[in-house]
């Protein structure tokens, strides 16, 4: 079962891309701005938020649970896998297992890292020398505190944590899962 996470009850923010049009699609994806975790990944995001908040950061909540009619949205728009994990074999965020996110500093603002969320460009990956130095490390702190609380990265997007073994852990789920559904209406 899956926790909805919410800035009053976890002490993130959460400004899920895809329920908006500021996402690679331009449109809104989900119908509902909702976000879900496994009670495992909650545990390791909250165990992140207070590393984070030790050093006067915020986490700012992208994507999250992502249910399985999503992925096939986002897919049939950009079929990457190098970005978009193809629906058939599914994504970490459709098991409930994935968070993207990034830091925000002590006045609200978004921490510089490089290139915005779902850039798909090489200069998203992890450990590029080819930006600023101030985003490299920016980067590193996030990378930092989410390993320290026990995520998994993934290499072609620095905003992309996951719990290990996710896919083998865990199974993919749909929207009809939630009390409340994140899909638009059709």
């Amino acid at each position: 079962m899956l926790i909805e996470v919410t800035p009053a009850d976890h002490g993130v923010i959460v400004d899920l891309a895809y329920a908006t049009a500021r996402n690679f699609t331009g449109k809104p994806v989900y119908g509902r701005a909702a976000c879900y975790l496994h009670p495992e990944a909650l545990a390791k995001l909250e165990r992140a938020r207070d590393l984070a908040a030790a050093q006067g950061f915020r986490l700012r909540i992208l994507d999250a649970f992502r249910p399985a009619e999503a992925q096939w949205v986002l897919w049939n728009h950009t079929p990457d896998a190098d970005f978009v994990a193809d629906p058939r074999r599914g994504s970490p965020h459709g098991r409930g297992a994935a968070v993207d996110l990034t830091l925000v500093d002590a006045d609200g603002q978004d921490l510089d890292m490089g290139t915005p969320f779902d850039d798909f460009t090489v200069q998203s990956h992890h450990a590029r020398t080819d930006i600023d130095p101030a985003a490299q490390r920016n980067r590193g702190l996030l990378l930092g505190l989410m390993t320290a609380a026990g995520w998994e990265f993934y290499m072609h997007e620095w905003w992309h944590y996951q719990l290990f073994h996710a896919r083998e852990r865990f199974p993919l789920l749909s929207d009809s899962i939630l009390p409340q559904s994140m899909m638009p209406e059709k």
